[in-house]
């Protein structure tokens, strides 16, 4: 018997070159799409920052310890789950301060910063307000975000596609044509962001007024943190056969 084994080889070769072939012959028209979901927060990310500095590096460090000890324990006292907090940067350094009263001085500066996800966003103004008020001298950064960001984004994964299609209708029927199944599609962009989000440096009692101004306004009785609406994006780009 003989074996047919090269003339399946030949054709397993030929058929890309063929379905190729055809798509580069088959008219096509090319839309893209976008949708975005609105959503109310249910988590907050934050990052707190304890910076000290002394000439003596043992003092730097025992004031730094300090207002950290205090911090974590704030921490225990709200019940946060202590997986959900981190010690994420620590550094030491000397540099020479500026005395308006006389030569710079040499000293030591300490920074460490703390990480706190809050599954619970009902704490997130009492924990903000205390940190600071327990020494707390910067706040690097908060993120108000979802904890279902994957069927957030799938919805919106959805609307675009269908914004897609509806758009190709569109075009299609004002050339008097229709259009037929999707030949190629692909995703770009997309994520979430929160206009409420902010990052970089605030000190002292500045923070809470920086971060209630970027979080809106709030009704007297609400405290002074608006949560608002994060929005999940989504943007495709899709072929349609032309028929």
């Amino acid at each position: 018997m003989k074996r047919q084994f090269p003339f399946a080889v030949i054709l397993v070769m030929i058929l890309p070159l063929v379905l190729y072939a055809q798509e580069r012959t088959t008219p096509t028209i090319d839309v893209a799409a976008s949708a975005e979901v609105k959503v109310v927060p249910d988590e907050v990310f934050v990052v707190f920052g304890v910076e000290t500095s002394d000439p003596s590096m043992d003092a730097a460090k025992t004031q730094n310890d300090e207002v950290v000890k205090k911090l974590l324990s704030l921490i225990r006292e709200l019940q946060i789950d202590p997986r959900h907090m981190q010690t994420d940067y620590i550094n030491i350094e000397p540099w020479m301060r500026d005395m308006s009263d006389g030569p710079d001085r040499k000293e030591f500066r300490i920074r460490k910063n703390i990480a706190i996800t809050l599954k619970d966003v009902s704490k997130f103004e009492g924990l903000l307000s205390r940190a600071l008020q327990l020494g707390v001298t910067n706040v690097h950064g908060v993120q108000f975000r979802t904890t279902e960001l994957r069927k957030h984004r799938d919805r919106a994964r959805e609307m675009a596609i269908q914004a897609a299609r509806e758009k190709a209708d569109l075009l299609a029927g004002q050339l008097r044509r229709r259009i037929g199944p999707a030949i190629r599609v692909s995703e770009y962009g997309g994520g979430w962001y929160s206009p409420y989000n902010w990052w970089g440096q605030s000190y002292g009692s500045n923070a809470m007024s920086q971060v209630s101004s970027q979080a809106g306004d709030a009704s007297p009785n609400s405290g002074t943190i608006a949560f608002g609406q994060i929005t999940v994006t989504a943007s495709v780009n899709v072929s349609f056969a032309l028929e």
